[in-house]
């Protein structure tokens, strides 16, 4: 049974009001309504998808807040993290930070600049999805923040420009002015503290927000990975592996998938090779969706992909229900 009883109870209310299949339409045009009452100034006339595949996830526009004025320190003087702690860290240019899962678990995305390119760096707890975007797009800056709404189980996002809805697992906009448009992605991943700062001791590190009290360093989902099913997800489950096992989604530079690995797999294999991409785990990284302490979480290993050319390459490491929902076409093998 889970711990966090408030946190189910509040999915739980959400799947039950999920609108039957065979009213799609008419839950839709609902839908809008609603949106609109919440003082969504979205163009919903203006969609890529269903509407009633958008569920509420309990928090309000902004409710789950983005970090805008990111603050770092030196990795050097960094006191808080456990070795094990799940970090996400991004290069560009001659720059590399790391962004801690311990406060991207309560913000969800942080709008920051690396050598002088916007990036919005995002995590969705429900799909243990670490993606990072180019803020650019034509000729604007795009900031982001959360919509409170969810679709497949995975974070909409929205833009501060022109309120369009985009998907956080795909990068694509959803809803709104830029509907049909997508993110370039930049490449990322989850490595373990001690790892990482081994390897960068020049890097900076996020701190929390000065102005936010949160209790970083804790799970807000305990045992949500070892959980039967995903929740607020009621679509089709991946064959022949549990919904909630890791898989290695490997993408190409555009974001397309290209191939999907089970976790357990190239950890037994420790090294692999697939569709061109050269895949290594190593031991040492704690899970941040299983104890409630996200330090003492169980070890489910790191995970580096490289491409052709020995660079590192567009990957996650997410559920297999989700590489499925968004890519069901593609094997998990």
């Amino acid at each position: 049974m889970f711990r966090h009883v408030p946190f189910f109870l509040m999915c739980l209310l959400a799947t039950m009001l999920c609108a039957p299949a065979g009213l799609a339409q008419e839950a839709s045009s609902v839908r809008v309504e609603q949106f609109q009452r919440e003082g969504w100034t979205t163009d919903f006339s203006r969609s890529e998808i269903d509407l009633s595949e958008v569920r509420d996830g309990g928090p309000p526009k902004d409710g789950i807040p983005s970090i805008d004025e990111p603050r770092f320190i030196p990795v050097s003087q960094e006191t808080d993290l456990e070795a094990s702690e799940p970090v996400i860290p991004v290069t560009i240019g001659s720059e590399t930070r790391a962004y801690p899962v311990r406060i991207l678990m309560f913000h969800e995305i942080v709008n920051d600049r690396i050598a002088d390119v916007p990036v919005a760096v995002t995590y969705c707890p429900l799909c243990n999805s670490a993606i990072v975007f180019d803020r650019r797009l034509d000729q604007r800056v795009l900031e982001f923040g959360t919509t409170g709404k969810l679709r497949r189980s995975d974070l909409v996002m929205y833009d501060r420009q022109t309120e369009t809805w985009w998907q956080q697992f795909t990068g694509r906009a959803l809803v709104g002015d830029l509907a049909g448009r997508t993110l370039a992605m930049i490449p990322t991943g989850l490595v373990a503290w001690q790892g990482f700062k081994e390897r960068n001791p020049d890097a900076q590190v996020l701190r929390p927000p000065e102005t936010m009290l949160r209790d970083y360093g804790r799970n807000p989902y305990t045992r949500y990975d070892s959980a039967p099913r995903p929740f607020l997800y009621d679509g089709d489950m991946p064959d022949g592996i549990g919904a909630m096992e890791r898989v290695v989604l490997v993408r190409n530079e555009a974001g397309e998938p290209m191939a999907a690995i089970p976790m357990n797999e190239l950890r037994e294999a420790v090294s692999l090779e697939r569709a061109g991409y050269r895949l290594d785990w190593s031991a040492g990284q704690a899970s941040a969706l299983d104890a409630e302490r996200i330090a003492e979480g169980r070890d489910v290993g790191n995970v580096q992909v490289l491409d052709a050319s020995g660079q590192p390459a567009l990957h996650e490491v997410t559920f297999a229900f989700v590489a499925h929902a968004f890519y069901p076409e593609l094997k998990i093998e």
